[in-house]
């Protein structure tokens, strides 16, 4: 440390981060990039349009998050660090029951081998020493090995990581031969737009992507009303 005095900062103010239009696919280009997929990964990125989900909330989805009775997805701890419920999507309801099954069968191998046991929140472990190796609590993406948690110590199991979508979905954006720069958020983006584009009130698509504020929802009416959505090109009338 320097130690030196900065002198009266209250006058200081906060650089604000310009405002950017999200990245926003057509239906078109989404059909494009999910036929570039295959099995776990189209799965992935089904949900991310399909629920809009993050990233995150998809990768960390368990077994007990999938309500198939209800046509639901219980997000845990997602956006703002609330849970939340997000649709389960009709196209990818047989897909993720394949999914589900084949699971459920590597978990009973695993146990079998004793590495069946995944990572839960501290107080959850404490609570309900048995719950790692619980079906309920499986990650529906989990990684292939075992790791050690760095704060506790304990040998288990992690839900797969970011970077094995994101390459995917780059490779699979370059196979569709798209010229945007398209990342596993411009699924969530594409959700949210294209609902508001089929008539659902703001509120609803608000809720569902877990905003606190209607104002970070409005950035999408934003996008709907760009070109040709809406407006005629005065080059048009010519």
């Amino acid at each position: 440390m320097l130690a030196q005095d900065f002198g009266w900062l209250n006058d200081v103010v906060r650089a604000k981060r310009t405002p950017r239009l999200p990245v926003v696919l057509t239906r078109d280009e989404v059909k494009a990039i999910l036929g570039a997929l295959r099995g776990r990964e189209w799965l992935m990125v089904m949900l991310l349009y399909g629920t809009g989900l993050h990233l995150r909330e998809c990768l960390s989805l368990r077994v007990k998050d999938i309500d198939f009775g209800r046509n639901e997805i219980t997000v845990r701890e997602g956006k703002g660090r609330k849970d939340r419920r997000t649709m389960l999507p009709a196209a990818a309801r047989e897909p993720l029951r394949a999914r589900l099954a084949q699971l459920q069968a590597t978990h009973a191998e695993w146990l079998r081998q004793g590495v069946a046991a995944v990572h839960l929140p501290d107080a959850l472990a404490r609570k309900y020493p048995n719950a790692p190796t619980d079906w309920a609590w499986q990650w529906v993406f989990p990684a292939s090995d075992l790791c050690l948690h760095p704060r506790t110590g304990i040998r288990a199991r992690f839900h797969l990581h970011e970077s094995v979508l994101q390459r995917v979905v780059k490779e699979a954006v370059r196979r569709a031969r798209i010229g945007k720069h398209v990342g596993c958020h411009s699924f969530r983006h594409s959700f949210a737009t294209d609902l508001l584009r089929d008539g659902y009130d703001i509120r609803t698509v608000q809720e569902l992507l877990g905003h606190a504020d209607v104002r970070t929802t409005m950035v999408y009416t934003s996008v709907l009303n760009r070109g040709g959505h809406g407006v005629l090109s005065p080059a048009d009338r010519l």
